[in-house]
């Protein structure tokens, strides 16, 4: 009976293992619900922004660069004309709603671009740093000289020098969170350096780009995937900072950080002005980190039954 038992625990579990990658991926945002919540409302967000052009291409959202003093500061409602603002206008007549809609661009854009190019360049730091070990004190060292800079400081410094630019903001806010992304990395590969299989690829005769790039860098992958999301939340977060306090992008462009800060003295009499744009920073943020939260637990083997 035990034989029969086993058995069929030996089949259930190969079962398990040839399910396809999708479908487990699916049963996993299934189990978990603040990933599935994360992802409806990313999904929203990233279905809009790429809309956007189109719907005001076909007059459903107005142009948020089209100025109109003659409606500026309305009340959500219809203006004397007969038009419609569903969340009233701006201190320059433009329509809140459709500069909110705009904006996620530019944070989506800004958030995936530092979640990518961080991730990419501080893993790449974070494995030479913890396999060459003479290579780790000058390194991590310098890594420490850029963290210990509070990161909205030195992003604009950056900006500064370089100039309002959406470039710019991209490249000061991957200089801030690279060397956070290094330290996670170089610590995951002074515990892999010393596992038997890369002891086993050493005794081989594998070359040292060998080990790193078939043995150590696809072991780093779960923590850098995680530590992504949460980048790119801080970054979206960061975007909007240095665009309020006008370090960032132009404030001609239509961003979350601009529109709180055109509207911020404004808000005893036009709060709508600063509130929209903060509920859509608030939500998004929230949404990627439920995400990453779920991500992080789908991934690691000791929470991965807990949820």
């Amino acid at each position: 009976m035990s034989n029969k038992t086993d058995a069929q625990d030996l089949a259930f579990q190969g079962l398990r293992e040839k399910v396809p990658w999708h479908k487990a991926a699916l049963r996993a945002v299934l189990r978990n619900p603040n990933m599935l919540i994360g992802i409806v409302f990313i999904s929203l967000v990233v279905t809009l922004a790429l809309l956007c052009p189109l719907l005001i291409k076909l007059g459903i959202l107005r142009d948020p660069f089209v100025f109109d003093p003659l409606n500026r500061l309305l009340p959500p409602g219809r203006s004397e004309e007969g038009d419609l603002f569903l969340f009233g206008t701006g201190p320059l007549g433009r329509d809140i709603f459709s500069m909110v809609i705009y904006g996620s661009r530019i944070s989506l854009v800004v958030g995936l671009s530092v979640a990518i190019l961080a991730a990419v360049i501080g893993s790449g730091i974070g494995i030479v740093a913890g396999y060459f070990s003479r290579l780790d004190d000058i390194v991590m060292r310098f890594m420490d000289g850029i963290m210990a800079i509070p990161g909205i400081l030195l992003a604009i410094v950056l900006m500064a020098i370089l100039g309002p630019k959406l470039e710019n903001v991209i490249f000061a806010l991957t200089v801030v969170d690279a060397p956070r992304t290094s330290r996670i990395v170089r610590s995951v590969v002074l515990t892999i350096r010393e596992s038997q299989y890369v002891d086993a690829a050493n005794a081989f005769g594998a070359s040292k780009t060998r080990i790193l790039l078939r043995h150590i860098a696809p072991n780093t992958f779960a923590p850098v995937i995680v530590q992504a999301t949460f980048l790119f939340a801080s970054a979206i977060l960061s975007e909007a900072s240095l665009s309020f306090l006008g370090a960032g992008v132009p404030p001609d462009i239509p961003t979350w950080g601009n529109i709180i800060g055109e509207g911020r003295i404004y808000f005893i009499g036009n709060s709508n002005i600063v509130i929209l744009p903060s509920l859509g920073l608030f939500f998004l943020a929230l949404a990627v980190n439920m995400f990453g939260d779920g991500l992080r637990d789908s991934l690691d083997p000791k929470l991965r039954g807990k949820t």
